[in-house]
């Protein structure tokens, strides 16, 4: 029987799995209304809920990233008290947890949050605070998630050293990893080269931003001279690879080694478009890349500024290239599989709950709904 399409409802249902979403991207405009009025904060462009969440989705038309970027002035504006980290931190949870996403991956750069005073292992502490509490209440409600946090430097400042440092003090308390931020052309991974050095030497998971505003280059630094273990996006490796008259894809030496080594591409297909990184989704390289067999994972990057979620990037992944649950099970298990946490931990997400949440729905699918006095179909969530 040939596999078919599936429906919204599934994909919402789906067991799902987020390694790279930004804290301070994915607000919910009442929250930042509300935050504002508490902290004082007076450059927001519209007071009211609905009228502020459609300027965020103007970032959607934006022209490039550094226009895509500007958004976040103000949800970095809210963030400057430890209660507001907290709040937003527990949402996220909350949020994540009831779109079907069972383990999660934030991260955020603590250096943006100390305007206010703060000092960086207060930042941390608000948000893993917070992050307990949302997956707390997202228990409550019947939706399981685990959440750890990224620390983020901003890669056009000179915190990166101190930023790694503080991942590795808390990398017992619920901080999984390191990673670097901000404008990638202009500020390659190698400026950040010390910390990456200190964070292998400490056995320390980190991911690196490469591959969206620049080209090969970033790509090739990150892997090469920092020793990435996953790239963030990695969209600018379809430069790497042509094809003969046949038609038939030719891997460059950077891409086959990507794909040899199975790195992780923590691809964000929605964002991608809003950041003119691609032209359109039709166009994204996931579809190429997936078809390489590149360990492509699938991502929301900024929720609030890219209108997104898990469910949405999947929904128009089935849309523009007609995948099926199989499919996004493959992305799914890719992304488990990539993630910061420990192995057997891994193992048990994807038998314990990502292959029976899919195999409940495939199943739905050929034979319907159970009769609900037996009680719901299983969807896999912890």
């Amino acid at each position: 029987m040939m596999a078919t399409a599936p429906t919204k409802e599934q994909i919402e249902q789906a067991p799902k799995v987020l390694l790279h979403d930004h804290l301070d991207g994915g607000l919910r405009p009442r929250t930042v209304v509300e935050l504002a009025e508490r902290t004082g904060y007076r450059q927001l462009p519209a007071s009211d809920p609905t009228e502020l969440a459609k300027w965020f989705a103007g970032a959607t038309e934006a022209n490039s990233l550094e226009e895509y970027l500007e958004r976040f002035a103000h949800t970095v504006g809210v963030l400057q008290t430890p209660e507001a980290l907290t709040r937003v931190a527990a949402e996220c949870a909350e949020d994540l947890a009831a779109d079907g996403v069972v383990y999660a991956e934030v991260r955020y750069a603590p250096e943006l949050s100390t305007q206010g005073g703060m000092e960086l292992d207060e930042v941390v502490e608000a948000i893993l605070e917070g992050f307990r509490q949302g997956t707390d209440r997202a228990a409550a409600a019947g939706n399981r998630i685990r959440v750890g946090l990224l620390l983020c430097a901003m890669r056009q400042e000179s915190r990166s050293s101190e930023i790694a440092r503080l991942a590795v003090r808390y990398r017992d308390s619920g901080v999984v990893g390191f990673d670097i931020a901000g404008p990638e052309a202009g500020h390659p991974p190698t400026q950040s080269l010390e910390a990456f050095e200190y964070l292998r030497r400490e056995n320390f998971h980190f991911t690196i931003h490469a591959g969206e505003g620049f080209g090969l280059p970033s790509i090739w630094e990150a892997i090469q001279y920092c020793g990435a273990a996953r790239l963030g996006h990695g969209v600018r490796i379809l430069d790497d690879i042509t094809f003969d008259a046949n038609g038939q894809a030719r891997l460059g030496r950077l891409a086959s080694f990507v794909r040899d080594r199975r790195i992780p591409l923590e691809m964000c297909p929605r964002s991608n478009v809003h950041t003119s990184t691609v032209n359109s989704l039709a166009e994204h390289p996931i579809a190429l890349l997936r078809q390489l067999h590149f360990r492509v994972t699938v991502n929301t990057d900024n929720r609030l500024i890219s209108q997104t979620s898990t469910s949405r990037e999947f929904t128009e992944l089935v849309d523009h290239f007609g995948y099926t649950l199989d499919d996004l099970q493959w992305f799914t298990v890719n992304a488990m599989k990539s993630a910061f946490l420990p192995f057997n931990q891994r193992l048990a997400l994807i038998n314990e709950v990502i292959k029976p949440g899919y195999a409940a729905l495939r199943s739905e699918s050929l034979f319907g709904r159970v009769d609900d006095s037996a009680g719901p179909v299983p969807t896999g969530r912890l």
